[in-house]
């Protein structure tokens, strides 16, 4: 039809283009998160060597990791909006070391050294009581006396001489 309607060539070469781009996006390597790592496709980069993460783009999420041997990675990600902005979670939540959108992970995520300090002491499981009060009065009083006495034999305790 485009030999005989020349106009038809320009909706030939978007159809073209967009067939295009969307054979490159399919092609793209699968991207796997680990706790000590990111994979893609059969390259993995430990998370302390990711210096900075910047995105710039939503759909498709295109994100541009700089690493410590300053090497740059382009992670292009076609997904949906609620898997693309999960990935984007996980690389910002593991990328401890790097620079976020050109901001420190701390301040990013709004954390300073006491905020950090703080949470961990509050998330620490509180004491939970393993024996009654009775009980745990009568091992504290039998600890007192192997304290003083050394045992806690009735035979051997001074008190029985």
């Amino acid at each position: 039809m485009s030999l005989n309607w020349p106009l038809c060539w320009i909706a030939t070469a978007l159809f073209v283009l967009s067939a295009g781009i969307v054979l490159y996006l399919a092609s793209r390597p699968v991207i796997e998160i680990y706790d000590n790592h990111l994979k893609i496709g059969s390259a993995a980069i430990p998370w302390r060597h990711i210096r900075r993460l910047d995105r710039s783009a939503n759909l498709p999420l295109m994100v541009r990791l700089t690493l410590s041997d300053k090497t740059k990675i382009l992670v292009v990600y076609p997904g949906d909006p609620n898997s693309s902005s999960g990935l984007l979670r996980q690389l910002r939540k593991h990328s401890r070391e790097a620079l976020i959108d050109g901001v420190p992970y701390r301040q990013f995520w709004g954390e300073s050294v006491a905020a950090a300090a703080l949470a961990r002491k509050l998330l620490a499981s509180p004491r939970t009581p393993l024996l009654l009060p009775d009980d745990e009065a009568e091992v504290e009083r039998m600890f007192q006396r192997l304290k003083t006495v050394g045992n806690l034999d009735s035979k051997a305790s001074p008190e029985d001489k």
